[in-house]
């Protein structure tokens, strides 16, 4: 390698490459840049961020407090009457729906009630056949056909309460006899105005990793609202029994 050769290669190295310079620019600062800056300025970011998600989980609350009391309420009715609940969403979304099914099957909490759900991305080679098949825009759609019945819940999760295969599947989930409820980020988008949607609950933010966060304590606020109103019906049932 000529010495040219071995020059540029060192400045490659010492330097980074433009996303590293980016993202990490006090790797490249020639030492010029102290430990104690590093951490504050990870600290800083840290405390911004906490700050943000804050303000957004208040103006979710704000915004849409009655529509997260009226949705929990309802599905605490069709978890009652035997509903199961079927989750879903694109990305990070997937994971969010995911969780949420998770915590309805496993609660979190020693005594809450197990709860029938199913994340309709977590079947791989169903979501790759019918993406392959009959569209992506249909991978939810033809689930909820095989897997839902009247009565049982649907909920789409989408930051920007435009994507269309959410948006065809509460269509398919409202001729289906399902109630259906949206968690959707910056204004609602389409995901508000559908006729197909019973409850949109909306974090009105416009950044999507703090409309995923405030989406995360929505469907974490619903769960436990859920578990309230049920434990709650299963007193009042007792007493009645008890008097009878």
């Amino acid at each position: 390698m000529t010495d040219r050769a071995n020059n540029e290669a060192n400045d490659t190295d010492t330097q980074g490459s433009e996303y590293d310079r980016l993202f990490y620019p006090y790797l490249f600062a020639g030492g010029r840049v102290s430990l104690d800056e590093v951490l504050n300025q990870v600290q800083h970011s840290t405390l911004e961020k906490c700050r943000d998600v804050i303000a957004l989980r208040r103006a979710t609350l704000a915004t849409a407090r009655e529509t997260l009391l009226a949705a929990a309420a309802a599905m605490a009715r069709a978890f009652a009457a035997g509903a199961t609940l079927l989750a879903f969403g694109n990305g990070g979304s997937t994971t969010d729906a995911q969780d949420l099914v998770t915590d309805l099957l496993h609660p979190p909490v020693a005594h809450w009630r197990p709860l029938p759900a199913i994340a309709l991305a977590n079947d791989i080679a169903v979501v790759t056949a019918i993406g392959n098949d009959v569209g992506f825009e249909n991978i939810f759609t033809r689930q909820i056909i095989a897997f839902g019945h009247p009565g049982d819940i649907a909920v789409g999760i989408s930051t920007s309460g435009n994507s269309l295969n959410v948006l065809r599947a509460f269509e398919q989930a409202k001729k289906q006899g399902l109630l259906t409820v949206a968690l959707a980020g910056y204004d609602g988008g389409k995901a508000r105005r559908s006729p197909a949607v019973d409850f949109c609950i909306i974090s009105p933010g416009d950044h999507i990793p703090r409309i995923q966060e405030a989406q995360a304590t929505v469907y974490h606020a619903l769960l436990e609202l859920v578990q309230a109103h049920l434990a709650a019906e299963k007193v009042r049932a007792n007493s009645d029994e008890i008097r009878r």
